[in-house]
Formats: C-alpha cells, sequence, structure tokens
C-alpha cells in the first residue's frame, strides 16, 4: 500500500466517547421537543385585538419598570410597557439569531473536516431551522403590534444581514460599523476553516445568551404558571416555546466549546489570539446594561430618540418639554428602574465569569470578565447626562 494511503492516528470526536454520546443526546431531545410547528401555529393565529389588554410577560419585565414613567403610568399604559418589553426584547434575540444562523454554518463547515464530527454538525444544523421560526414568529408578533399601535416602527426593523451590528442600540459610528462588519466576515472565514476557532465561537455564543437564558427562563413562566394557559396571550407561549428550544442550544453551545474541543488540537497562540478577541469584543457588547429593557444591554443613550417616540405617540400623550423632562428622569437621574438593571448586570458578569473558568487558554482579563466589571451606576449615568445634552435640541 502506497504510503500516502495509510491510516495515521487522527483526531476524531469518536476518542471522548461519552461527550460523544452527550451531543448526540442533547440532538436526539430537541429533535424530539423541537417547537417549530407550535411557533409557526401561533405566529400564524396572532391576533393583537385578543391580547391587547393584558400582560404577556411577568410585570416587572416591563418597558423602563421601576422608573419614573412607570410609577405615574396608568394601568393600560403599563400593559402597554409590558407589551413593548417584549417587542423590544425579542427584537433585540431576532438579531442574535439571524447572526447565528450563518455563524452556525461556518462553525460546522470548520468542525466537519474532523473525523466523526457529522453529529457537531448535524446539532447546529437543525437549530438554525429553529432559529428560522423563532425569528419569523417574534417578527410577526412585534410588526402587527406596533403598526396597530402606533403605526410605524418602534423596535422592530426590516431583516438585515448577519454582519449588521448585533446589538440594535449601541455607541457606534459608520466606521465602527464597517470595522464590526469586517470583524465579523474574518471570523466567519477563519472558523470556517479552523476547527479550533469554529468550537469556539460556540463559546462566544453561550456566553451572549447565558444571560439571555436567565431572563427567558422568567419569561417563559409567565405561561407555565398561567392560571389558564389555553387562552393565555400568545406571546407569552410563544415566549415559553422559545425556551424549551433555546434551552437545548446552550446545552450544546457549552458542549462543543468546553468539551468537544478538548478533541481538537492545543490551539496555537494565533488561535487563542482569535478567541480571546472575540470574548472581550463580547464584554464590550455587554458593557453597557439599560433600564429601558432590563436583561438587554444596550447603550442607553442610543435608545433615547425611541423612548421619546413612544412618550410623545397617543398613548402616552407627552407634549414636547415633558417627554424631555421624563427621558431625564428615567435615564440621567438614580431610580429604582436603574438599579434593577445594574442587578441584572452583575447577575450576568458573575454568571459569565463561572462560565468560563475552566478554559485555560483564555487571558485572565477575559476569564474575570475585567472589562464588565468596570461597569457601573456612576458610569451609566454620567455618560446618559452628557449624551442628553446632545440629545435634547434635536428631539
Amino acid at each position: 500500500m502506497s504510503p500516502g494511503l495509510t491510516f495515521e492516528k487522527e483526531i476524531s470526536l469518536r476518542g471522548d466517547n461519552k461527550t460523544y454520546k452527550k451531543v448526540a443526546l442533547n440532538l436526539k431531545r430537541n429533535q424530539q421537543q423541537d417547537n417549530t410547528d407550535a411557533l409557526d401555529s401561533l405566529a400564524e393565529t396572532f391576533n393583537y385585538s385578543e391580547c391587547a389588554h393584558e400582560y404577556w410577560n411577568p410585570e416587572e419585565f416591563s418597558l423602563l419598570y421601576g422608573t419614573p414613567l412607570w410609577d405615574q403610568a396608568t394601568q393600560a399604559q403599563r400593559v402597554l410597557l409590558n407589551q413593548l418589553y417584549w417587542i423590544g426584547y425579542y427584537s433585540q434575540i431576532i438579531s442574535a439569531e439571524i447572526a447565528t444562523i450563518f455563524l452556525n454554518q461556518t462553525a460546522a463547515a470548520g468542525l466537519y473536516g474532523m473525523e466523526d464530527f457529522r453529529i457537531v454538525c448535524d446539532s447546529l444544523d437543525f437549530e438554525s431551522h429553529q432559529e428560522r421560526a423563532h425569528i419569523n414568529a417574534f417578527k410577526t408578533i412585534s410588526e402587527t403590534t406596533e403598526r396597530e399601535v402606533f403605526g410605524e416602527r418602534i423596535f422592530s426593523y426590516p431583516m438585515k444581514n448577519f454582519a449588521s451590528e448585533t446589538m440594535i442600540f449601541q455607541d457606534t459610528n459608520p466606521f465602527r460599523e464597517r470595522w464590526k462588519k469586517f470583524q465579523l466576515h474574518f471570523f466567519a472565514f477563519l472558523s470556517s476553516s479552523n476547527a479550533f476557532i469554529a468550537s469556539q465561537y460556540l463559546t462566544v455564543r453561550g456566553m451572549r445568551t447565558l444571560n439571555g437564558k436567565i431572563v427567558q427562563h422568567q419569561l417563559s413562566q409567565y405561561y407555565e404558571k398561567h392560571a389558564d394557559q389555553a387562552n393565555a396571550p400568545i406571546p407569552a407561549k410563544i415566549s415559553y416555546h422559545h425556551f424549551l428550544d433555546e434551552s437545548y442550544h446552550f446545552n450544546n453551545s457549552t458542549l462543543i466549546g468546553h468539551e468537544v474541543v478538548k478533541s481538537l488540537k492545543p490551539p496555537t497562540p494565533f488561535e487563542k489570539k482569535i478567541v480571546n478577541m472575540s470574548i472581550w469584543g463580547c464584554q464590550k457588547d455587554h458593557f453597557n446594561f439599560n433600564c429601558s429593557v432590563n436583561g438587554i444591554f444596550w447603550y442607553e443613550p442610543a435608545i433615547f430618540g425611541t423612548i421619546y417616540k413612544v412618550l410623545r405617540s397617543r398613548a402616552f400623550g407627552f407634549e414636547h418639554q415633558a417627554a424631555l423632562d421624563m427621558i431625564d428622569k428615567c435615564f440621567c437621574q438614580e431610580n429604582e428602574g436603574v438599579n434593577l438593571a445594574y442587578k441584572t448586570h452583575k447577575v450576568a458578569r458573575e454568571s459569565y465569569e463561572q462560565y468560563l473558568s475552566d478554559l485555560d487558554f483564555l487571558s485572565p482579563e477575559n476569564k474575570g470578565v475585567k472589562l464588565m466589571k468596570q461597569s457601573s451606576i456612576e458610569h451609566y449615568l454620567h455618560t446618559n447626562r452628557r449624551a442628553f445634552q446632545s440629545f435634547k435640541p434635536g428631539a
């Protein structure tokens, strides 16, 4: 036999049969409980008028909960703020899942070049199929509601490219947007041909969705504990079914990023550098916290215009100056909503630190989420006050 045809010892996931079985079992269970048909059916039957006068989430998951706006809102306005939280939150999830669909495929391409890694790729393919149903359900509810209540988009947006800014509201400009797009394209190129970088995309994905998993569990509880589940609002049902899918997605992220990676060759200095840059980028994206949609790490000044639009709408009826005064009270002065948002951010960074603790190829700055730990209420208020002075003339 020619030397070129001999069987050499090759990297194979089967070499770690325990992990292989875990990935296979997670995929099997995800397929068995797949919520795609349920989500499609719910989206098709959604009628805003049938749930326009009730909460879609637990009360504390409402837009600007705990702020002066919430304190003075009527019951009808509080219901709308609760619904707007759902729309704002899941509009951000749409953005993340658009990127996930594409990057799942580049990661699968990078891992498929290894022996016996098909089960990992099949898991990522199946997730992408589910993400499309998630996006359709979220967009249907959000766009229908905004059209009927406001007659224009508030948090929703047309479909976009995966390399667009993932965080809807952030501190950016045209140059930063182009640079971010280049970075995402470059990472996609690397992960599609490098198994280690591909595997660590799942660590980044797991980190980005860890706080989401915590929040989404609480959102799902509104339906799970509803006194009349059959007649619970459709958006609450969608939260529940989405969480069931995402639980398996998070398990997959952890298995691939933390356990499957052990079947690969040790990373080179270049590979370590790329992964550490990716984790650092996640820290930058999650540096901020916001009381508008608590649990999403948006850059608050970027949302001033959206909140101004909500306040000036018929549903709230604020005059120009009164709307500006309310934005000042909610975002530029310490209140319960700000403190609750900071508490959520603190829980998230502690969870991230624990999640990354066993990855010895990460830098101390990333394992200790040191950038995120620099975020504070003082910094938040200072940033918002400075930005608000620039916002007022153009409001």
